[in-house]
């Protein structure tokens, strides 16, 4: 009997087998298909390798911006389908050296739970002392007629395509939707966005959303918010879309439709009502603390719990689930988790937003720094966004906010602030070196105190 069985070799479920094995447990490691899970192989990865491919495509055609004479440009979607290809497998077949190297014994097949200590795989059964759900998510089926027209395709399907549609309607606005938007805009799809809720990016900061707004509206990219979309329907050689909008009926029509509606629980095959293991209404498995399940010996973590489906934040559940199998008391900091989004330009996140702040009836200030003021930002040609710091009544940072250059960089500072409950008036004498795009978010700190440098101080 092994000390430890795995379901799932994505992000939660690799590192949770790594780290059972640095504490000297036996672990065993299920997975149907490759390891990396949705974020290696269908998320994170392959879509910040097109999102390069956009940033480049960005700088080229701004390049007489830099004094720099370019000529004809062309984009390949084929070969940069196979470089994202390459890449995805490059890093798979390091997280399976890296299981191997730790001594993980790794089985591909499909699990199903037998009960609390047995796992059949492939008609062979395997015990374990303890067994670790972490299988995953899949992608959210909208109830909207037309879905299933083969012009409408999820996120694994789009990244999949070998040809940039001229024209791209992404049902959706939040992070998959945004990102895609963003990226076939930039290489050359005339892109709309319909999105149900009134804002993007409804679970950030809403000044983040709005000001995203506007910067997609100069890229044209254009946005139809609190717009539910009716039907999607064959209209000759493409496919219309029809929405009800604040003004009336919004039709388009596309050569390609992404519908980006969410994701939910990956749990077909388990046997979790055989097992009584509950869930919620959504369908994601419930835990505790220790992210134990209802059932002795059986724990879950990563998007089958739900919460806040990121790659970082299951492989954080999968080390303390682990570390709490070996008696350690382990918990995660859910209070200080960066959340990031590779939009043009970026945008990132950690803590408390100022509506959350607002609900909870808290007492709090808010610090500014504008990129058009920052002078690495200005020589970048990049000035578009701000940072933006929430401290409570007693100066302790409790949230930070950013949107443009770097954004996904910049945030590790504030998770760190956010994290050990730093108060603002700490960082005033951390000294940021000069010209980064860092001094932005030094310039906030000090304005939550009203002693920011480099902004004209208002009338008295």
């Amino acid at each position: 009997m092994k000390d430890l069985i795995i379901i799932g070799g994505g992000p939660g479920g690799y590192v949770a087998a790594i780290r059972a094995r640095q504490l000297g447990m036996s672990a065993v490691l299920i997975e149907k298909t490759r390891l990396g899970g949705v974020c290696l192989n269908r998320g994170c990865i392959p879509t910040k390798a097109y999102y390069r491919n956009a940033l480049l495509m960005k700088d080229l055609l701004s390049s007489n911006d830099y004094n720099i004479q370019v000529g004809s440009i062309a984009f390949d979607m084929a070969a940069a389908r196979q470089r994202k290809d390459g890449i995805v497998d490059n890093l798979v077949a390091g997280v399976e050296k890296l299981l191997q190297a730790n001594g993980v014994e790794r089985i591909t097949g499909e699990a199903a739970l037998l009960d609390k200590n047995t796992v059949l795989v492939n008609g062979e059964e395997h015990r374990g002392k303890n067994i670790l759900l972490a299988s995953g998510s899949i992608p959210a089926k909208l109830a909207i007629p037309g879905l299933e027209l083969p012009g409408v395709l999820n996120s694994d399907q789009l990244l999949e395509l070998n040809e940039v549609p001229k024209r791209l309607a992404i049902i959706g606005g939040g992070v998959i939707g945004l990102e895609f938007a963003c990226i076939f805009n930039a290489l050359g799809s005339d892109v709309k966005i319909f999105e149900y809720l009134p804002e993007l990016l409804s679970s950030l900061d809403n000044e983040l959303g709005k000001r995203l707004r506007v910067f997609l509206k100069k890229q044209k990219i254009e946005v139809h918010t609190a717009a539910a979309v009716q039907k999607i329907e064959a209209d000759g050689s493409c496919w219309k879309i029809t929405a009800l909008g604040k003004k009336g009926i919004i039709e388009a029509d596309a050569d390609i439709i992404l519908a980006a509606g969410g994701r939910k629980a990956f749990t077909a095959g388990l046997n979790l009502e055989k097992l009584g293991i509950a869930t919620d209404e959504s369908g994601f498995i419930m835990v505790d603390q220790q992210f134990a399940t209802n059932v002795d010996g059986i724990y879950a973590i990563g998007d089958v719990i739900g919460g806040q489906m990121l790659a970082h934040v299951a492989s954080e559940e999968g080390i303390a689930a682990v570390e709490n199998i070996a008696g350690m008391e382990t918990t995660v900091h859910y209070h200080a988790v960066p959340s990031c989004v590779f939009t043009i330009p970026e945008m990132a996140s950690v803590g408390m937003s100022e509506e959350e702040a607002r609900a909870q009836g808290k007492a709090y200030r808010v610090g500014k720094f504008p990129f058009g003021a920052n002078g690495k930002a200005i020589t970048m040609g990049e000035t578009d966004g701000m940072v933006k710091v929430i401290a409570d009544q007693d100066d302790v940072v409790i949230g930070v906010h950013i949107i443009g250059p770097h954004a996904s960089d910049l945030i590790m500072e504030g998770t760190v602030m956010v994290k050990n409950r730093m108060k603002a008036r700490e960082m005033a004498g951390t000294i940021h070196p000069h010209p980064t795009l860092s001094e932005a978010l030094m310039e906030a700190l000090l304005d939550v105190n009203d002693k920011s440098i480099h902004i004209v101080p208002p009338r008295k």
